[in-house]
């Protein structure tokens, strides 16, 4: 089966109208909004909301029994639009200063997005139905064997994405909870 790339192709669609807004607001005020201004807070719990959304759905969504809303062809490709465009926008959001706690958290962002296409360019590799259910039995030893290297590939990979995310949003709600602190109850 061969799969779309429509996500990806929305998700840079909705980077690029991100960014004209970003680039619209930086002509506006003749600098790079502040990562404590109001555009700067909005784009980053926006890009945030987007990246907890990208988690907890699609996870909830894998692994209840009980919710069957949507196929897991279509929310995963939720969770690849959401899971680019909820990082860019946290990436915009930093200013591009890249220090202390937000730095660590950007980091961590950015190894999460690169962990993802690693992990989509391994999910392509084992070959599925429509609608997206594994096929266990291939036809010949050759693909019989290139399958049992994917699978493991892949939970290789899960292996280390689920606790990089898992660092991810500590680290994220660390963030969030001193920048409230900090910037908001001590003044």
């Amino acid at each position: 089966m061969r799969r779309s790339n429509k996500e990806l192709w929305l998700a840079f669609l909705a980077a690029f109208i991100v960014t004209g807004v970003y680039a619209f607001v930086i002509t506006s005020t003749r600098q790079v909004p502040a990562a404590s201004s109001l555009f700067g807070h909005l784009i980053g719990i926006l890009g945030f909301l987007l990246m907890l959304v990208t988690e907890t759905l699609y996870s909830y969504r894998k692994r209840s029994r009980r919710a069957r809303w949507g196929s897991m062809t279509a929310w995963l490709q939720f969770h690849i639009f959401t899971g680019l465009l909820g990082p860019y926008m946290v990436l915009l959001h930093t200013s591009w200063k890249l220090n202390g706690l937000a730095g660590a958290t950007t980091l961590l962002t950015v190894l999460i997005v690169v962990s993802g296409f690693i992990g989509r360019y391994i999910y392509t590799r084992i070959p599925r139905t429509l609608e997206g259910v594994e096929i266990t039995s291939p036809k010949g030893q050759a693909e019989a064997a290139s399958l049992v290297r994917a699978r493991r590939l892949f939970s290789i990979w899960h292996a280390v994405h689920i606790p990089l995310g898992m660092a991810l949003f500590t680290a994220a709600f660390f963030h969030i909870g001193a920048a409230l602190y900090y910037a908001t109850l001590l003044r």
